[in-house]
């Protein structure tokens, strides 16, 4: 992955380094760093994470903010709300903020 942020390529979706934090009583995953490629839809993210902890409910914030909607672009997060390279993910098994 490149140091600058960039677009996706003609050639190929960029990835996107995605940093899961776990959140109040949520168990911690022993990976937390996963990449994903820039055109996929957030729901995926929150799929991989319920298969993970197994778990069906699961509330997922990026930068402990604001919880986005499934069909937002991974890129398009990335770009607009990514940390020092990374999509920074908290997970709860309760709602934790508004």
């Amino acid at each position: 992955m490149s140091t600058s942020a960039e677009s996706p390529s003609v050639t190929g979706p960029r990835k996107v380094v995605v940093l899961f934090r776990a959140t109040g009583d949520a168990p911690i995953m022993k990976q937390s760093k996963f990449k994903i490629g820039g055109t996929e839809k957030f729901a995926k993210v929150i799929d991989f994470l319920r298969k993970q902890l197994h778990r069906e409910t699961l509330f997922v914030y990026i930068n402990s903010a604001f919880s986005p909607t499934p069909d937002e672009n991974i890129w398009d997060l990335f770009e607009n709300f990514g940390i020092d390279g990374k999509l920074i993910v908290n997970y709860a098994c309760s709602m934790a903020w508004g």
